[in-house]
């Protein structure tokens, strides 16, 4: 059975619509349902000089469709988008492409969802707060927790905070939060990638794990008693560590994946590692979710030089953790 997956493309004036009509051109082995206005899609195809039949959506479908054609669930804009002009008056339009896409999936309509960038700016000046697709996915959701997981090839890095200023994530660093990711971030690699007993490595928060407390306590009170009652119950959890060797090849080899304390703290390696083909994962949600590891990119919008390799990489994530989780609910 092929996997029925929603995909937003984000922000209208950006690349998402775009790259969804370059990727449309390509054979696919899931059906696509895009979540967006017709209009925006055909003027995008247009104004790229691809072809585009766009459809309805079809539950009862059989193979996937061929390339040059697209399934829409229509969602309208309230104005009409040109590529790389941002438009305030169109920021509900794109939660409504998000909430008629979360709908479906919880309603199981889809198997997964796939989201293009948006503009955290845009949405929060329309008066909606708006930190990032990984939070609002979790409230809409009704998740009591999710773990944002980047993944670039065989390297899978979670962090404990997400968008918050970088003055504010020493008081999130607690045991509890700690201790939540951490177990999110093993049960995520079991269920989404199937590996049973995955080995995770550990960041500490200061430089060189605070160095037994003389640049920071936070390792000592807070994420080695995490790490070593998660070693006690039978995990395999190497850490605290200094995030500034964690990162070395030969660590890296024997691992599953990397927990970080922030986001620029495990994040700029794995973009350097892998930036245009990862994949952003939502690990705590009762549906499947992935991502792109870039932004709407405004100021190549509508040129046709964005590079379509993580979405790409995001769609084909998606179908093979539907696959998955189909054969656990068997």
């Amino acid at each position: 059975m092929n996997a029925r997956l929603a995909i937003t493309p984000g922000e209208p004036a950006g690349i998402g619509p775009e790259l969804v009509v370059q990727l449309a051109q390509r054979p696919r082995s899931a059906h696509w349902v895009v979540v967006a206005d017709p209009e925006l899609l055909r003027s995008r195809a247009e104004q790229l000089g691809l072809p585009l039949e766009l459809m309805s959506d079809d539950p009862a479908a059989g193979r996937p469709d061929a390339p040059g054609t697209l399934r829409v669930r229509p969602v309208p804009l309230p104005v009409p988008s040109a590529a790389g002009r941002l438009d305030p008056a169109n920021a509900p339009y794109v939660l409504a492409t998000l909430d008629a896409a979360i709908d479906g999936c919880l309603a199981g309509d889809y198997d997964g969802l796939v989201t293009a960038p948006v503009h955290k700016a845009m949405i929060a000046g329309s008066g909606v707060p708006f930190t990032g697709h990984t939070e609002y996915l979790a409230e809409r959701t009704g998740a009591e927790a999710v773990l944002m997981v980047l993944v670039a090839d065989a390297l899978r890095v979670a962090l404990v905070t997400t968008h918050v200023p970088l003055a504010g994530v020493p008081a999130l660093i607690t045991r509890e939060r700690v201790d939540a990711m951490l177990r999110l971030f093993v049960t995520g690699l079991r269920e989404r990638y199937g590996l049973e007993a995955p080995r995770v490595l550990v960041a500490g928060l200061n430089p060189h794990a605070g160095e037994d407390g003389l640049l920071g306590r936070e390792e000592i009170e807070v994420i080695a008693p995490v790490c070593e009652a998660a070693r006690a119950e039978g995990l395999d959890v190497v850490g605290p560590l200094p995030a500034d060797t964690l990162f070395t090849p030969d660590r890296l080899a024997a691992a599953d994946g990397v927990l970080a304390m922030y986001h620029d703290q495990g994040l700029p390696v794995l973009k350097h590692a892998g930036f245009g083909r990862a994949v952003n994962v939502t690990f705590g949600l009762p549906i499947v979710r992935t991502s792109v590891d870039h932004g709407t990119a405004l100021d190549i919008a509508g040129t046709g030089r964005a590079d379509a390799g993580s979405l790409a990489a995001a769609i084909a994530a998606a179908e093979a953790m539907a696959a998955r989780r189909r054969e656990r609910c068997r």
